[in-house]
């Protein structure tokens, strides 16, 4: 296999760095779907511009969502993107595009703008070079990642089960690692209904709802196993209405993580046979899984493996890694398709106002992306 070498991509860095300028100012939160129709807009601009076939998948609530070919035929690599961003409308001001040294800032660039400029410069450098990439590839652009991907769960599956390999271009770990692991996640809602009262006059005749709470939380952290890589916690809780009145409600919203499948089960039960300990008290538990966890199969594996070699022949090493957050690709991994998470530039502070990418980390990712849209030896 020919090797597009890393000093390719290195002498192209300028005009990376101005398209990820202009995708970073246009500012895309997943709440907002005229911002993010606006970065579809020059997005789709873009892929055609090389060479690609468009297909924009209208949404009514959220952001469009945009699915860009290359290549004709069956197979190939199906590269996974988001288009949105958690910071608000007017985050420019505060976190403005702004190159220091070695490091660039702007709200998004991490999470995950640079792996979008990144995709659209490798596959402008594949068709130029190698008269169209030697496999078919199919680069999906979401537009509500942040928010749980429920607009666009059924296309990234549907395009996930017609390709050979898919590659998600998350930000990398911190070390550049690929991420061949991650957790699954759920929100469950624990709603606890007692009886006000006045909390002078008559405070025997209320139940307290928050207090039912305070008696169920060690039984919720009982739900917890470090050795499966089980976290519950309780992210919120909103309860009472005065001071002086016995709360008659409570709600408390619990983040789970599980690290492998079976934990699914037992958590939801476990959660679900919660029983009220103050009398007149009543519970009831909502919500549910939002992605399935991403375990290391032997697909993955592979994937890994053939990403360390060509890493190895371009002259730097790639190492693998978990983690406890979620991506689109948590979506693919039951599929049992060939999956590689992480593949985005290196950088820090996602989703705050230090948010920044290391310059010097595109130019090997693009140089590895590039090969691995090479068909398999």
């Amino acid at each position: 296999m020919d090797l597009i070498p890393v000093s390719t991509f290195e002498e192209r860095l300028p005009g990376l760095l101005k398209l990820l300028e202009r995708l970073v100012r246009i500012e895309s939160p997943s709440v907002d779907k005229q911002a993010v129709d606006g970065l579809v807009d020059l997005v789709e601009q873009e892929a055609v511009r090389r060479g690609a076939a468009i297909e924009r998948v209208a949404q009514a609530e959220v952001g469009d969502q945009l699915v860009a070919r290359w290549g004709h035929g069956l197979g190939g690599s199906l590269l996974l993107v988001h288009l949105d961003t958690v910071h608000p409308l007017g985050t420019l001001e505060r976190l403005p595009w702004e190159q220091r040294g070695r490091q660039v800032f702007g709200p998004g660039v991490f999470d995950m703008k640079a792996s979008l400029a990144l995709a659209l410069d490798v596959m402008e450098v594949v068709c130029r070079t190698q008269d169209g990439p030697p496999a078919p590839v199919t680069l999906v652009c979401t537009s509500d990642e942040e928010i749980g991907s429920a607009a666009s769960r059924d296309l990234i599956e549907t395009q996930a089960r017609a390709h050979d390999l898919v590659l998600c271009l998350e930000p990398a770990l911190a070390d550049g690692a690929l991420k061949t692991r991650r957790k699954g996640t759920g929100l469950f809602r624990l709603q606890i209904t007692g009886r006000s009262a006045h909390a002078g006059v008559a405070p025997a005749e209320g139940v307290n709802a928050i207090v039912e709470f305070a008696l169920q939380v060690p039984h919720i952290q009982a739900l917890q196993d470090e050795t499966a890589g089980t976290t519950l916690t309780i992210g919120t809780v909103r309860g009472g209405s005065r001071t002086n009145v016995v709360p008659e409600r409570c709600l408390a919203q619990i983040d789970v993580r599980i690290a492998v499948p079976e934990e699914a089960a037992r958590i939801e039960v476990g959660l679900c046979s919660l029983q009220p300990l103050l009398p007149g008290a009543s519970l009831e538990v909502t919500g549910g899984w939002n992605r399935p966890p991403m375990p290391r199969t032997a697909a993955i594996g592979r994937a890994y493996e053939r990403a360390a070699r060509i890493a190895e022949q371009l002259g730097f090493s790639v190492g693998e890694g978990a983690t406890g957050g979620a991506s689109d690709a948590n979506f693919v991994a039951p599929l049992d398709v060939p999956l590689l998470d992480g593949l985005g530039p290196t950088g820090g502070g996602a989703h705050s106002l230090e948010e920044f990418i290391w310059v010097d980390s595109l130019a090997p990712r693009a140089a590895l992306l590039a090969a691995l849209l090479s068909r398999e030896e």
